[in-house]
């Protein structure tokens, strides 16, 4: 299987990630749940992971790293920390439904700063006109997960100070590839999944915070028991429930492997292959790629369709032949709205650090075999 896929989870994992989650379950407890060896190394565990994302992310206290289950769960938080029923609030035409479902939710009124794909300069105009008096937040992804495409999340983040408004970062994209710095950007919270860029197992994810919150969850913390509020202080107030322990010790090997690369190395990698890609893609009769010029504002991650080929029957093809895609509206259909895609939908690939050349070469001998075999009109 070559697998294509990592924009939804970055299925290939270190080989430490899968011992350090095979050791949790043997050996760990819950933490804050008793003073014996396997409660206090979970503990031990949660801290050092809250330690080396507060590091990797330029976070000023451990505290401030909420574990979570996912990037969605740490969006819900921080939307409904910040955003109540009938707010303003702007986003980017690039934002995934874990964005948009909340909102719709919460009845708030959403405001749409809607750019084409890699034409940032144009897409800041767009939020300059926007951020209007009435706006009381603001949320941005850092990458689409569709196309790729690097917004210009540091100028972003700076109007956002210039006008007091505070920032939600989606950066479920991004951790793990481009820098996300808590400090430069200086966002109310950034959200970010474990499974992806940073290798470690599903069901984790990290919410940095840095703005009052409101709690998602109510429950059972291991600390303050006697009181019938969830603690004021963090992390406890967001983190209701046993925590995910051998997912919360496979995503701090995935984290120091992350270090260990260096993110800029990763980054080198995957657009490497990316560029390869949208090259020899765009060199088949009827294939239209979405690409920035020269990549140069372009992540891992690249779309494309294929003539009048329906896209899911594309990714199910490439199933077959033992290559995994994913084909459809990503869960994005604002973005693809923003692109002009949203009646077709694209065929996606995204690529990890395990991903070669070679895999990219054998995508695109199939994709030619596939519009061989297309039925003419």
């Amino acid at each position: 299987m070559i697998y294509l896929d990592s924009a939804a989870t970055t299925m290939q994992k270190p080989s430490a990630v899968v011992r350090a989650a095979s050791y949790a379950i043997g050996h760990m407890a819950s933490p804050g749940r008793g003073g014996h060896r396997p409660a206090m190394l979970a503990g031990e565990t949660a801290f050092a992971c809250r330690e080396v994302a507060a590091e990797l992310f330029h976070v000023e206290n451990p505290e401030q790293v909420v574990l979570t289950f996912n990037a969605t769960h740490g969006l819900n938080i921080a939307i409904k920390s910040l955003v109540k029923p009938g707010d303003t609030v702007l986003i980017s035409g690039y934002e995934h439904n874990a964005v948009t479902r909340p909102l719709n939710s919460l009845g708030a009124r959403v405001k749409t700063a809607v750019a084409p794909p890699f034409q940032p300069e144009l897409l800041y105009q767009r939020f300059e006109e926007l951020l209007t008096g009435e706006v009381t937040c603001v949320i941005c992804n850092h990458v689409s997960n569709v196309f790729g495409y690097i917004l210009p999340i540091e100028r972003i983040s700076a109007l956002c100070r210039s006008r007091q408004v505070p920032l939600i970062v989606d950066a479920s994209q991004s951790a793990g590839c481009l820098p996300v710095h808590m400090d430069d950007l200086g966002a109310a919270f950034i959200a970010m999944p474990g499974h992806k860029g940073l290798y470690g197992p599903q069901g984790t994810g990290l919410l940095l915070c840095n703005a009052p919150t409101t709690t998602l969850l109510e429950g059972g913390t291991g600390s303050v028991s006697s009181l019938q509020e969830m603690p004021g202080f963090l992390p406890d107030r967001l983190e209701a429930g046993t925590h995910n322990i051998p997912g919360v010790a496979g995503l701090l090997e995935g984290m120091h492997y992350v270090s260990q690369q260096g993110m800029g190395a990763i980054l080198a990698h995957e657009k490497a292959l990316t560029t390869r890609a949208a090259q020899k893609l765009s060199a088949l009769p009827g294939v239209e790629v979405f690409a920035a010029p020269g990549l140069g504002g372009q992540a891992g991650v690249l779309s494309f369709r294929m003539g009048g080929m329906d896209c899911e029957d594309v990714g199910e093809r490439l199933g077959e032949r033992d290559i995994a895609v994913r084909a459809g509206l990503h869960c994005a259909p604002l973005a693809h709205r923003s692109a002009g895609t949203l009646e077709t939908g694209t065929v996606r690939v995204s690529f990890s650090v395990f991903n070669t050349a070679r895999e990219v070469d054998r995508l695109v001998r199939e994709v030619t075999q596939i519009l061989r075999e297309a039925p003419t009109t």
